[in-house]
């Protein structure tokens, strides 16, 4: 079969396989996702949003605390390798945490625990992750991989909250993470099936000091980057709390029950799909489409912070779907493709630090703000985030120099 246009990466047997195997894991990870913010928000709390910005800050919060750490493996180590132990950790976590939920033992220090250990294994995970699909593909079809990952992940979006709220309405919450851990026996099987002679592996640096420095090093004396991760600060500060914002809104404000709250998160994943397939059918990213991404997503949540009923909102997500992703797949495309290939893991990881490890710092405040002055206030300071990340991508445009179109091929 002949794949071409927006879908050109399956061309490459192995980006198949991981892809595939991805899919099934990334619904599985949405499920997770649903079933404890609820088992949070409904069954361990009063409809605390704190509690959930806490969970949010320990799960993201380790990516950055262990930068150092994360990059370093990325680009040091057999990705492959890698990513086969960092999968089973993740699913094993979900199986203790159902274990505990379906015994009735568990509390809400538990899933701060959990929350905890699964933001440190992720830290590992993610950056790798990112960067092996620059060695599943050809250099010309990375930006189409990225945002086809993107696809991936948030069409598991669409399906994972719906049947996370179905399987927690008919048997509970706990079976939901047991599914989950289950889901990553996909992922697992998929990496040991790939083509070692069909992968495009990138230099594995030598081990050495100052790996760890050289990474920010080589960040700082890049203008684009530094206004990229500003960028990234503002809106993984105070923009991605979706955890929060959706939670609050549907049981505090429209006292939704909970399959109108697994609704809304696939309404969101609509609109993030549709803006990936957007990213992978484009030539390439640039500042500007960084700046579109944030400027419509300023004004999605003044719309959402506005909503009069539950559909208008569940309409307002499928924007902030759309803008959202279109931010965050050319972020990622703009930074591999624009970095040396030596360089690429501890990029990456500073990318995630700063978009994930900065939840610890915003989360709390969004969900304070939520339980004080009400969920539409948290939504108001995701927009002027998302306002003054459009605004650092313009100051931009307007005194550096044109991105570079692609990574260059030498090594540090």
């Amino acid at each position: 079969m002949a794949f071409t246009g927006t879908f050109r990466s399956l061309r490459h047997f192995n980006y198949r396989m991981w892809a595939s195997g991805a899919l099934v894991s990334n619904i599985g990870t949405w499920m997770q996702r649903t079933a404890q913010d609820w088992l949070v928000l409904t069954e361990l709390t009063q409809h605390n949003a704190t509690a959930v910005g806490i969970v949010m800050s320990l799960q993201f919060g380790p990516h950055a605390l262990l930068l150092p750490f994360s990059g370093y493996v990325a680009d040091h180590f057999d990705r492959r390798k890698v990513l086969i132990v960092t999968q089973t950790l993740l699913g094993i976590l979900p199986l203790l945490l159902g274990l505990l939920t379906l015994t009735g033992h568990i509390e809400l220090w538990h899933v701060y625990i959990f929350a905890f250990i699964l933001g440190c294994t992720t830290a590992f995970d993610a950056p790798t992750r990112q960067t092996f699909v620059a060695e599943l593909v050809s250099e010309k079809d990375l930006s189409n991989a990225v945002a086809l990952n993107s696809t991936s992940f948030n069409s598991a979006r669409m399906i994972g909250p719906s049947l996370a709220a179905l399987l927690i309405a008919m048997i509970g919450t706990g079976w939901v993470f047991i599914v989950n851990a289950l889901s990553f026996i996909g992922v697992i099987y998929s990496l040991t099936l790939l083509r070692q002679d069909e992968l495009y592996p990138n230099p594995i640096n030598k081990r050495g000091r100052g790996g760890f420095l050289k990474g920010f090093q080589y960040a700082w004396q890049r203008p684009d980057l530094k206004a990229i991760f500003f960028m990234l600060f503002m809106i993984g500060t105070f923009a991605l709390n979706f955890p929060i914002f959706i939670s609050t809104m549907a049981v505090n404000v429209f006292h939704s029950n909970v399959g109108q709250f697994g609704l809304l998160t696939s309404l969101m994943a609509v609109g993030s799909v549709a803006g990936a397939l957007l990213s992978a059918r484009s030539e390439g990213p640039t500042i500007k489409s960084l700046v579109v991404g944030c400027s419509i997503l300023t004004i999605g949540f003044v719309l959402s912070a506005f909503s009069p009923d539950y559909w208008f909102f569940g309409a307002t997500l499928v924007i902030i779907g759309i803008s959202v992703q279109t931010f965050n797949t050319s972020s990622n495309s703009l930074m591999q493709l624009s970095t040396e290939p030596s360089m690429r893991g501890r990029v990456i990881a500073i990318r995630m630090a700063i978009a994930m490890g900065c939840t610890p710092i915003g989360a709390p405040i969004v969900g304070w703000v939520a339980d004080t002055y009400g969920p539409r206030w948290s939504l108001g300071l995701g927009a002027l985030s998302a306002l003054i990340a459009a605004s650092i991508g313009i100051h931009y445009l307007r005194k550096a120099r044109p991105l570079p179109n692609q990574a260059k091929n030498q090594s540090a």
